[in-house]
C-alpha cells in the first residue's frame, strides 16, 4: 500500500463580481481493491452548499450552490488514499475471449450498450483502417491486439501539452501527428470501439514520484486514460500515453463513455461581458 496526497486546486477570478450557477464536481477518487479512500476535503470559496450524488457510470458527484456574488472562485480539493496496484498484473481472460475476434455474450453485449458505439464521425474510414493494421492474424491474441493498439497510439503521435479546452477528435489527431494525453486516450478508445471492443474514458491523476512518465508534471498531475472490457478480466486498463498496462500509478477519479463527462469542474456564472479574466488549476500527488 502506498499513502498518497492528493491536492486540487481550482481558482476562477472575474473582473467585478459575478453570479455563480451551481458547479458540478468530479474529484473524488473510484474505490476499488486497488485503491482506498482515506478521506476527503472538499473547501469551496466563498461558501457553497455541496450536495453529493451518484451518476449514470457510479462516479461520485458533488454539486456546489452559491448564494452570494464574487470575484474569486476558488475550489480546494485535498484527498488522502492508498494505492496498491499491481506493477505487473495478471489478466484471467475468459477461454471464449482469449483471441480475437470474439462475441461478447448478449447480456454483456446488452450491458455496454453505447460504450461500443464509435463516437466520433469517419466518413473516410481511416480510423478503421489504421486500428485493423495492427491485427496481426486472424485470430489473433486478444490482450497483445490490445498493447500493440495502445503503444501504436504513442508511436503514431507525439505528445505535447495543450492548455486549451476541449480534445481533438481522433482523425484531428492522426492528421496532427500530435495531442495530449485526453486526445491519446479519446484515439485509444475509439479505435478499440471500432474493432468491436468495449470502451470507457478514465480521467484522474498520475502519480509520478521518479519524475519519469509522460503527461506528469513535478511528483503528479491530472490525466487521462481508457478502459476496454474483456470477458473474465472485464476491465482491463491502458494508458496509451506512457504505454501502460494496468492501473500502477494511476488514480481514476471518473469513467465515462465521453471524456466530455469526466471534466473535473464545470459551471456557469451571469456577469457583465469581458467579466472572465482566467482558471489556473494547480495539482499536487505526493506520498
Amino acid at each position: 500500500m502506498i499513502p498518497l496526497k492528493i491536492r486540487h486546486t481550482t481558482t476562477y477570478r472575474y473582473a467585478h463580481p459575478v453570479s455563480l450557477g451551481p458547479h458540478r464536481l468530479m474529484l473524488r477518487p473510484r474505490e476499488s481493491r486497488d485503491l482506498r479512500l482515506i478521506s476527503i476535503d472538499v473547501t469551496v470559496t466563498p461558501a457553497a452548499v455541496i450536495t453529493w450524488a451518484q451518476d449514470v457510470f457510479g462516479n461520485a458527484v458533488a454539486t456546489a450552490t452559491f448564494q452570494t456574488m464574487t470575484e474569486i472562485l476558488t475550489i480546494d480539493s485535498v484527498v488522502n488514499i492508498e494505492l496498491d496496484a499491481a506493477a505487473w498484473p495478471v489478466f484471467d481472460i475468459a477461454a471464449a475471449a482469449i483471441f480475437y475476434p470474439f462475441l461478447y455474450s448478449n447480456d454483456e453485449a446488452t450491458d455496454l450498450g453505447a460504450l461500443t458505439a464509435r463516437q466520433y464521425l469517419d466518413p473516410n474510414g481511416q480510423l478503421l483502417v489504421w486500428a485493423r493494421a495492427f491485427i496481426r492474424a486472424n485470430p489473433t491474441d486478444t490482450l497483445a491486439l490490445l498493447k500493440d493498439l495502445s503503444a501504436g497510439v504513442s508511436a503514431y503521435v507525439k505528445y505535447s501539452t495543450r492548455d486549451d479546452e476541449g480534445t481533438q477528435s481522433p482523425i484531428e489527431t492522426l492528421n496532427a501527428g500530435w495531442g495530449s494525453c485526453r486526445d491519446f486516450a479519446v484515439l485509444f478508445a475509439e479505435a478499440a470501439r471500432g474493432l468491436g471492443f468495449g470502451a470507457r474514458i478514465v480521467s484522474g491523476y498520475l502519480y509520478n514520484p521518479a519524475h519519469t512518465p509522460t503527461g506528469a508534471g513535478n511528483a503528479g498531475s491530472t490525466h487521462a486514460w481508457a478502459e476496454v472490457y474483456v470477458p473474465g478480466a472485464g476491465w482491463i486498463t491502458f494508458d496509451p500515453t506512457n504505454r501502460g498496462v494496468g492501473g500502477l500509478n494511476l488514480i481514476p477519479v471518473a469513467v465515462a463513455r465521453d471524456i466530455r463527462q469526466t471534466i473535473p469542474v464545470a459551471g456557469s456564472f451571469v456577469g457583465a461581458a469581458g467579466a472572465f479574466q482566467g482558471m489556473s488549476v494547480e495539482v499536487m500527488v505526493a506520498s
